[in-house]
């Protein structure tokens, strides 16, 4: 999987409705200004999914963005981010085709009941998730540039946050994830002939 740079373009921002969203367990090198993350991110083009059991995560927040492939495509984005989340039975697939057909990246971690994967300040750029969340203390319509995470969106842009989220049956697509600390017990990767988590 392609490692991308995050980039403080405002351009092309779309404004997203409010859904739920998750982390991940990829890791994308990103650069944040004074606490402040870009609407706007390169990305390599191609999607990755991501299904867990359960998510349980403190500190919240979402608000809008837009990834943009390296061929110049844009695609609109939500960003989330967590302060602190723990993922049992994570999976994470990628597919890409190759002159060999396709080939997939399958890594599992946080199998066991008492070790989930663990996760620190993560952020996430996605477009599709699925699953029953709960979320405590949420606040929505708050402006991306007060809520309560230490990474922020641009002033007046819309955003959400809440003091916790639990999701129970995770199944995302997303484009790019960064953490600052990613610990994943009982890590499995495997090379596919184009196995998916769902």
């Amino acid at each position: 999987m392609k490692l991308s740079k995050l980039t403080g373009s405002r351009k092309g921002r779309v404004a997203l409705a409010v859904i739920p969203v998750a982390i991940a367990a990829s890791f994308l090198l990103g650069g944040v200004a004074q606490g402040a993350v870009p609407v706007s991110f390169a990305i390599s083009g191609s999607q990755f999914k991501i299904g867990a059991d359960q998510l349980v995560g403190t500190g919240f927040s979402q608000y809008a963005g837009v990834a943009t492939a390296s061929d110049g495509t844009k695609h609109p984005a939500a960003i989330a981010n967590i302060k602190d989340a723990k993922l049992y039975n994570l999976c994470q697939s990628v597919v890409q085709d190759t002159p060999l057909g396709k080939v997939g990246l399958l890594i599992s971690a946080g199998t066991a009941k008492d070790k989930p994967a663990l996760a620190t300040d993560l952020q996430i750029g996605m477009n599709d998730l699925s699953g029953t969340a709960v979320f405590k203390n949420i606040r929505i319509g708050v402006d991306a540039s007060t809520v309560n995470t230490t990474k922020k969106g641009d002033a007046g842009d819309f955003a959400m946050d809440s003091d916790s989220i639990d999701i129970n049956g995770l199944q995302q697509v997303s484009w790019s994830t960064q953490a600052a600390v990613f610990q994943l017990t009982d890590l499995s990767l495997k090379i596919t002939d184009g196995t998916e988590c769902f």
